[in-house]
């Protein structure tokens, strides 16, 4: 007769991981500094990062996208609503999901590829882990596009970033065990290139609407 405990053992590492993301989520709402010198004790793979963390995570934005533009509407001040097609809104939401499951990885390897030049020594795997916490914010914040009206999903968009900045420089410091005089200086280089990969981001957008993937306004 086959045991059955091993099939059991993936299950419930999953479920502690999630646990304690959440409970990492949550401290860095609360004390960041202390709960970044927990987090940095952790050791993850690339896989085990995604499949706990980053697939749910960025799923958010273009789930809720999705979902807001083709069911409630898009608005810019609350007034008239316009709405797209499904046909023109899901290609548009997996390129979107697709877009972030990559961009965090560059910007992972992107502090991995600059951590020495700083006097720090951290893994891929551990720099993947610190930009998928220090990017959570904005993740979560994903979730107001389901109420599509402009000027309130840019409010609650911006609050998420500076967050995320402010976590960034905070995390800096304590999760590459560098001074805090260098991490300003690594942490503003991170910032740089976020910025950068958000520009390629805004321009390869711009180039698929050219070539015929822009959204199909169906009525308001």
């Amino acid at each position: 007769m086959l045991d059955e405990k091993p099939n059991l053992r993936p299950t419930k590492k999953a479920k502690k991981g999630k646990i304690m993301y959440l409970q990492h989520m949550f401290g860095l709402l609360y004390h960041p500094k202390s709960e970044w010198d927990s987090i940095k004790r952790e050791n993850h793979t690339l896989g085990h990062i995604y499949l706990t963390h980053l697939l749910f995570l960025a799923a958010i934005p273009p789930f809720a996208l999705l979902v807001g533009t083709t069911q409630f509407g898009w608005s810019f001040v609350g007034k008239e609503f316009y709405y797209l097609s499904m046909e023109s809104a899901l290609p548009l939401a997996f390129g979107f999901y697709g877009a972030l499951l990559v961009g965090i990885f560059l910007l992972a390897y992107s502090v991995f590829w600059m951590e020495k030049t700083f006097g720090a020594e951290a893994s891929l795997e551990r720099c993947l882990l610190f930009t998928t916490f220090m990017s959570t914010p904005m993740f979560l914040s994903g979730l107001i596009a389901i109420v599509p009206i402009l000027w309130l999903d840019v409010f609650v968009v911006l609050a998420a970033v500076g967050y995320t900045i402010y976590l960034m420089y905070a995390g800096v410091p304590i999760f590459m065990n560098i001074p805090e005089e260098r991490g300003f200086i690594f942490a503003t280089s991170i910032l740089t290139v976020g910025l950068c990969l958000l520009v390629g981001l805004m321009a390869m957008t711009v180039i698929a609407w050219s070539v015929g993937f822009a959204p199909q306004i169906v009525g308001n």
